[in-house]
């Protein structure tokens, strides 16, 4: 098949109702290793209720919250979904998340670009994640490389491509301000994958060793919810409804059982990131930005 730029554009997507409770909150957290060290206590307002500190949702739960599932799978999508990665996301947020509440998501794809025969395509689709009152939390764009779709406009007598999204500026040349670490737990991959996305890759071997691959690898957006979890320790000092936008690439796969370093830059209330994986030396998440509420010190 090949991707129909006009029928994907238009594709439906019934909207996703959940409720979630600060169970699931917590779960969220502990699924990324959140709490790790229990003697740590400025982490445990994200994964406990007993703190003078309110209970918090990290900003990147957002991202399995109203989820349509792999629809790019679907066979009216027309793309090769074997082929694809997951290759940027994009999170806004526009109003702290409960750490309960019954929420809404509502996607649609806003571009299809082609990058030419042999080159892939992109996809972006959008999400808004809402309450049911109506209340706007987040906004959530994820870039699909689809690695084996490139050359459709040539197809079905000539379609369009979109303009690209603007890029995402590429860390600085100089030292970090700050740089926190995460140990990933050996079972990493099978907890997170109890958030939604349960794409065999994550935890079955022969599944992973077919796609290229000598395990199974953590989800991109572990990962991402991982460098979330440094920001706020560290640019917003333990306060999670500081963040307001984080924004990044995936460069490289991560495996359970490594250790990541993220690095974080900072110039008012801009941010930028990167995350590194220890043991072998190379980016995993690039070309991070980030902006918080208010300016830090």
């Amino acid at each position: 098949m090949t991707i129909n730029y006009q029928q994907l554009k238009a594709r439906p997507f019934a909207p996703v109702h959940q409720d979630y409770s600060q169970r699931d909150t917590m779960l969220y957290a502990l699924s990324l290793g959140v709490g790790n060290d229990p003697l740590d206590t400025r982490n445990l307002p994200l994964v406990y209720e007993g703190m003078a500190q309110p209970l918090q949702a990290l900003p990147t739960m957002s991202s399995v919250l109203g989820y349509p599932g792999f629809w790019a799978k679907e066979a009216d999508t027309g793309i090769d979904w074997v082929k694809l990665v997951h290759g940027e996301q994009r999170t806004t947020i526009h109003q702290p998340l409960p750490v309960r509440a019954k929420v809404v998501g509502k996607t649609r794809v806003t571009r299809v670009i082609d990058k030419g025969a042999g080159k892939g395509a992109i996809v972006v689709s959008e999400r808004s994640l809402e309450g049911e009152d109506g209340t706007r939390y987040a906004t959530l764009e994820q870039v699909t490389f689809c690695r084996g779709d490139g050359g459709y406009s040539e197809a079905l007598g000539g379609q369009p491509s979109d303009a690209s999204l603007p890029a995402l500026a590429p860390t600085p040349d100089t030292a970090p301000r700050w740089t926190y670490t995460h140990t990933i737990r050996p079972e990493a991959a099978l907890l997170y994958r109890l958030m939604g996305d349960y794409n065999p890759l994550h935890a079955d071997p022969q599944v992973a060793q077919a796609a290229g691959f000598d395990k199974p690898i953590l989800h991109g957006l572990a990962t991402y919810g991982m460098v979330c979890h440094a920001l706020v320790m560290t640019a917003c000092n333990g306060d999670a409804s500081l963040l307001r936008s984080m924004h990044a690439r995936f460069s490289s796969p991560v495996f359970p059982g490594e250790t990541l370093r993220t690095e974080v830059w900072q110039e008012g209330d801009a941010l930028q990131f990167r995350a590194l994986v220890v043991e072998r030396g190379i980016v995993v998440l690039s070309h991070g930005n980030a902006s918080l509420a208010a300016a830090q010190p």
